[in-house]
């Protein structure tokens, strides 16, 4: 494992670029950044709230998620770990940057039923829509409850489609495009909804009554967080809490654990000339790291 860079405010929403340089947001910086290849860290837009996870559009601009802002405990250790949004935080919205310019604008901050509370991690599929998921936020003593969402880049629709979903967070779809997975952090399941349109969910595809079935969980301490899926459609989450990447095979079963060091181990891209390169976003000590995977990992849509 190697560092790639370090002194970032909570990594996350990796994209690897041609040429070997790296996108990340910066949570708890509020901030979407670029990374050199030789480590240089410069900002791209000042995003404010608190940017969670991004992807490229079909227009070549950068799509985040903005939860809307959290709380900061600083570690005794120097590492950082985000808390409890104060009360007054403002929802979140789906935030679009402009790579050359820094400019940014809002595409959408609610859907037709609620606010979002916690936009968390998005992926876009070949018809040019986007899926993402709001984590939901704790506000005191009530908790507001996730969901999974699709949209449009237009800013001409956008649908509850899966409701609720505790903690919803990573987000992902099989190599074939037909199969959509979404991670649970607090619950640590990995579910799977088997789609027959582009941003329909058939209910026959599974076995819970919202279309779902179980790919796998993680185990004690390992809770799951943002996720990519690599050219043998392996899902592979990231684990805070024990710090590691779970590897869960498509069929399902027990993951394998690749182990990172950092409790709050938060995403995974792959990159490099052959894709071969998994780029790790560490939360509390504000690294991303690198190490060699053993198949490629699968080529999103519109990078």
């Amino acid at each position: 494992m190697k560092t790639f860079a370090t002194g970032l405010k909570m990594p996350e929403g990796p994209i690897a670029l041609a040429g070997g340089s790296l996108l990340v947001v910066e949570t708890l910086g509020r901030k979407l950044s670029r990374i050199a290849p030789d480590g240089r860290v410069s900002t791209v837009a000042e995003l404010g709230g608190g940017p969670n996870g991004a992807a490229i559009g079909p227009d070549g601009r950068c799509y985040i998620c903005n939860n809307g802002g959290f709380g900061q405990m600083d570690l005794p250790d120097g590492g950082l770990m985000p808390i409890e949004a104060p009360i007054d935080t403002p929802p979140g919205s789906i935030q679009v940057v402009d790579l050359e310019t820094g400019i940014f604008e809002t595409l959408y901050a609610h859907s037709e039923a609620t606010p979002f509370w916690g936009p968390n991690d998005l992926v876009f599929d070949n018809d040019g829509g986007f899926w993402f998921t709001d984590f939901g936020r704790d506000r005191g003593r009530v908790r507001t409850r996730g969901s999974v969402y699709y949209a449009r880049i237009d800013g001409s629709e956008i649908r509850e489609v899966v409701h609720p979903v505790d903690g919803a967070n990573g987000i992902g779809l099989s190599p074939d495009g037909a199969t959509l997975y979404v991670a649970s952090t607090y619950e640590g399941h990995l579910l799977q909804f088997r789609l027959s349109a582009p941003g329909v969910i058939d209910p026959a595809g599974g076995h819970a009554p919202n279309g779902s079935s179980l790919v796998g969980r993680g185990g004690p301490g390992q809770y799951l967080d943002s996720l990519a899926v690599d050219s043998a459609g392996r899902i592979c989450c990231a684990s805070p809490g024990i710090g590691a990447v779970l590897v869960f095979p498509p069929e399902g079963g027990t993951p394998e654990v690749v182990p990172t060091g950092d409790f709050l181990t938060t995403n995974i891209c792959f990159g490099g000339p052959d894709r071969r390169t998994a780029f790790v976003t560490l939360g509390s000590s504000g690294r991303v790291v690198t190490f060699d995977w053993d198949v490629p990992g699968l080529k999103l849509t519109y990078e």
